[in-house]
């Protein structure tokens, strides 16, 4: 088949016209060549010139002659290339699961976390055959989803099942982006993948695909059932307690402990209730914890892994009505140009993403931005709060929401701890929840409302911001505030109205990424062996794409590896 790019079309073209345009971008005679076969691979859209808004396509073409003489496509899109057109021979980009290493037997291997990277670690072991455990600390999703109903709505917050922790990680309650700068095979699997388990097939060829918080929780629970009937195993409710290592240091196996007994999160041990850890022997753990798994660092620290410091970013989330947005991006004079609103036009919500550099060199830029999305409040542990945004899969709320974020260096820090970044994101996380907190009513949980419990969110307009008694300004640190006071005229000039002072601001942002890396060898194993770190928690990845592509890595060199044992064994 042939790859054709550049296939435009204008606001109110159909896309059953594209095999037309096809042949006519080809310089084909319709009389005489028929495409027998068209599918889209890439569907972008070019709104650069607002007078000239287009949907830009990549088309795979299947072309036959009507007369039934054989068709060179390699000597066609040669001469083709040589007239300046954008076409090749189709060359599929597909990854294919590793094949299972032995028939013998093995110790199952692990993952910790139910997140994309854990999702799609456990995916690929039990595709090859490798039956894995996974423990996840939080809860399965319809579960999940009724502990974070209450938790906005009365304030009741479950430390092991909330916006962060249960079955499908952080990415459960996000936008559901499923975009990534790297052009790593794997993550076209992982676009099918998500497709083929109940995320629709546009996902494989939107240049900037989201699957929506509400159609996510679908699919996550799709890929659990899948990975169960290969031969996987989903254990809810268990937390990593403790990491088994022999006389060498070699991993032998792992301590599980049942959700609900809270470990000291400095160091990671159980406050109470000991007899309650099981073990699970295993050689091969694949650590998919997320960010905010600060407890699982600390019990790394202890046995010795190898921790270091990383740069991450602070700032606000700061919410506009979505017709600002669109107008900015799509034009004020759309409907007067093309006789037609956005919707009718079929346009998504707009996006924008913008940065800046301050003048003290630091970066501020917009992150995780949520067209037609909401703001809400997430916490993981008690008496802490942050923003989040999220949105569903129509994203129809009416309003754009976006973080804006400012570099935080290790150096600010104040310690060579390798996880004094998380005592940092703690300090400013407590201050907005007892901000809140010494301003809310006497009344019980059940008599407020969701504005007025401990954990909803610290709120202002960005004319408040700026004012001396800033609410926002007194839970971030001083250089995150005066960064974004530097940023939002630049920012307006850039969208206009997106500065206004009614606009209003959400805080602290302070999860965009881990504040501290696991350190890791080409072979993907950390410092002890048979223990692989990855995804967003482990310091190798910024969304549910990289998380998921990572997490393929390491299943991937577990499955080499148990390959290499095994043929060992034979050996011997």
């Amino acid at each position: 088949m042939l790859l054709l790019g550049d296939i435009k079309l204008r606001i109110g073209e159909k896309e059953k016209t594209l095999p037309q345009k096809a042949l006519r971008h080809l310089k084909l005679d319709a009389r005489v060549f028929e495409v027998s076969d068209c599918q889209i691979v890439h569907k972008a859209l070019d709104a650069r010139d607002k007078q000239n808004i287009r949907r830009v396509y990549s088309l795979k073409l299947h072309l036959v002659r009507h007369d039934g003489r054989p068709f060179d496509e390699n000597k066609f899109a040669a001469v083709a290339t040589k007239k300046g057109l954008t076409v090749s021979v189709y060359h599929a980009a597909d990854y294919r699961i590793p094949l299972r290493p032995c028939s013998g037997e093995h110790r199952r291997p692990v993952v910790v976390g139910f997140g994309p990277c854990g999702i799609f670690a456990a995916y690929v072991l039990a595709s090859a055959g490798l039956q894995p455990i996974v423990i996840e600390r939080g809860k399965p999703m319809d579960k999940r989803v009724r502990d974070v109903s209450r938790f906005w709505r009365f304030g009741r917050l479950d430390e092991d099942s909330n916006v962060l922790f249960g079955e499908g990680g952080a990415g459960t309650f996000s936008d559901g982006k499923l975009t990534t700068g790297t052009n790593d095979p794997r993550k076209h699997f992982v676009l099918k993948t998500l497709a083929d388990a109940g995320g629709g097939d546009e996902l494989t060829y939107l240049s900037k695909p989201h699957i929506g918080t509400d159609v996510l929780r679908c699919v996550v629970v799709n890929l659990r059932r899948e990975i169960e009937r290969l031969g996987g195993e989903v254990r809810f409710g268990c937390r990593l307690s403790d990491i088994l290592l022999d006389a060498d240091g070699t991993l032998f196996g792992i301590g599980v402990t049942k959700s609900g007994v809270p470990p000291d999160v400095q160091t990671g041990e159980l406050l109470a209730h000991e007899n309650q850890t099981d073990e699970i022997r295993t050689d091969r753990l694949i650590l998919a914890m997320g960010h905010s798994a600060r407890d699982t660092y600390a019990l790394l620290k202890s046995h010795g892994f190898l921790l270091e410091q990383k740069q991450f970013s602070m700032g606000v989330r700061i919410e506009h009505a979505q017709h600002l947005i669109d107008a900015a991006q799509y034009g004020t004079n759309f409907e007067t140009i093309y006789g037609r609103t956005y919707a009718e036009a079929g346009l998504p919500p707009a996006e924008y993403k913008l940065s800046h550099k301050c003048e003290d060199g630091r970066g501020v830029y917009t992150f995780c931005m949520c067209p037609g999305g909401t703001v809400a409040a997430a916490a993981s542990e008690q008496g802490c709060v942050f923003s989040n945004g999220m949105s569903d899969r129509a994203r129809d709320s009416g309003n754009a929401n976006s973080a804006v974020l400012v570099d935080v260096r290790t150096s600010d820090f104040g310690s060579d701890d390798p996880l004094a970044g998380i005592l940092f994101q703690q300090k400013y996380e407590r201050a907005a929840f007892e901000l809140v907190r010494s301003t809310q009513s006497a009344h019980s949980p059940e008599q407020i409302s969701v504005r007025e419990n401990a954990y909803r969110l610290p709120t202002e307009t960005i004319r408040e911001f700026y004012g001396n008694d800033s609410m926002l300004g007194r839970c971030l640190p001083a250089f995150v505030v005066r960064g974004l006071r530097e940023a939002f005229p630049v920012f307006g000039r850039k969208i206009t109205g997106f500065d206004d002072e009614t606009a209003m601001l959400f805080g602290p942002e302070t999860r965009s990424s881990s504040p501290v890396r696991v350190l890791r060898r080409e072979d993907m194993q950390s410092n002890i062996r048979g223990v692989y770190p990855c995804g967003e928690g482990a310091g190798y990845a910024g969304g549910i794409m990289s998380a998921a592509v990572d997490g393929i890595k390491a299943a991937e060199a577990v499955i080499a590896e148990s390959a290499i044992d095994e043929r060992k064994r034979i050996h011997v």
